[in-house]
C-alpha cells in the first residue's frame, strides 16, 4: 500500500487558546470546508475534544455520491495538537495531525495527514489524476477561509 503526505503550515493571527478553541471543536469543521463537500456531522456528542471521541460525517467528494465517514480523536494535548483517524470511510488510510504553537504573531498551525487509498495500482491512478488535486482544493480552501476568519481583523 503506498502512503502518501500532505503537509500544510499558517500563520494565524490570534492566539493559541483562540485557535484551540475554534479548531479543536468539531462543529467548525463545516465552516472550514468547501460547500462543495457537502459535508455534514451525522453523529457527534457535542462535547469537547476528547481522545477517543467518535464524529460521523457524510462528504460527497466526487460526483455527488455520499459517503460515510468515522473519526476517531486518538490523541489530544490541549493547546498543543490533536490527532484524528478515520475508522470507517473512503481511505485506506487516514491519519491526521493538528499541531499548534505560539508565536510573537500569533499561532503556527501545522497539519500532517498520512492517506492511503484502496484498490492498489487503481488507487494510485486515483491519486495522481483525483484524489491528491481534491485534497489540495480543500486544504486551499480552508488556508483562504481561516484567512478570512482570523487574519483580515
Amino acid at each position: 500500500m503506498k502512503v502518501y503526505k500532505k503537509e500544510t503550515i499558517q500563520l494565524v493571527n490570534a492566539s493559541l487558546d483562540e485557535c484551540w478553541d475554534f479548531f479543536s471543536s468539531p462543529k467548525n469543521l463545516q465552516k472550514i470546508t468547501p460547500e462543495t463537500m457537502g459535508f455534514q456531522i451525522t453523529d457527534y456528542d457535542g462535547k469537547s475534544m476528547y481522545a477517543g471521541q467518535i464524529i460521523q460525517y457524510k462528504v460527497s467528494p466526487l460526483l455527488g455520491l455520499k459517503l460515510s465517514w468515522m473519526t476517531i480523536i486518538t490523541d489530544v494535548k490541549e493547546n498543543s495538537y490533536f490527532i484524528d483517524e478515520q475508522r470507517f470511510g473512503p481511505y485506506a488510510l487516514w491519519h491526521h495531525k493538528h499541531f499548534f504553537e505560539a508565536t510573537p504573531n500569533g499561532t503556527k498551525m501545522t497539519d500532517v495527514v498520512h492517506y492511503a487509498l484502496p484498490l492498489g495500482f487503481l488507487g494510485r491512478i486515483l491519486n495522481t489524476l483525483v484524489v491528491k488535486n481534491k485534497l489540495n482544493e480543500i486544504f486551499d480552501y480552508r488556508t483562504k477561509t481561516v484567512d478570512k476568519l482570523f487574519n483580515s481583523k
